[in-house]
């Protein structure tokens, strides 16, 4: 039970959690917004505005660099894996989803000139997030970070 209690009162962890939540919510409401309708899959989803990645591994550093100062180990490691995530965020997993979508217009199209009926095979689209997307994430969690800082540990 105490690990339990010392997990849930870790301020670097509850920051980087409140971080994260933040961002799906925003997502979620910005999505409904764009599409006119509701899909709370987006509270889980990934991909979309602003990036809950990026938000919740900048929160985490931006948050030990204020407590822990910038010339930490734990600065180091949070800030080099926070720049990592983003930059995989806008790379790697945006040019998966780009596929993702051409793919399955492929799959549409030979299913017009199959004879039989082909796999159900629905590759997911948001997978990756736009230089816009990850900058919205990156700057939510700054702004939680400073928020929690000041209004908590100062």
């Amino acid at each position: 039970m105490k690990y339990i209690y010392e997990l849930f009162s870790n301020v670097y962890v509850i920051t980087a959690l409140a971080s994260w939540g933040e961002a799906q919510v925003l997502k979620t409401i910005i999505h409904a917004i764009v599409n006119k309708k509701l899909d709370m899959s987006r509270l889980f989803g990934d991909g979309g505005m602003p990036s809950g990645h990026s938000a919740t591994v900048t929160s985490l550093a931006a948050i030990i660099g204020l407590v822990k100062g910038l010339d930490t180990v734990e600065f180091a490691v949070a800030g080099i894996i926070a720049v990592v995530v983003c930059h995989d965020a806008m790379g790697v997993r945006l040019e998966t989803g780009k596929q993702a979508t051409i793919l399955n217009e492929m799959i549409k199209t030979v299913e017009l000139f199959a004879s039989e009926k082909l796999p159900e095979v629905k590759l997911k689209e948001f997978v990756g997030h736009t230089p816009s997307q990850v900058a919205a994430g990156v700057m939510l969690g700054i702004v939680n970070s400073l928020i929690v800082y000041n209004a908590f540990l100062k």
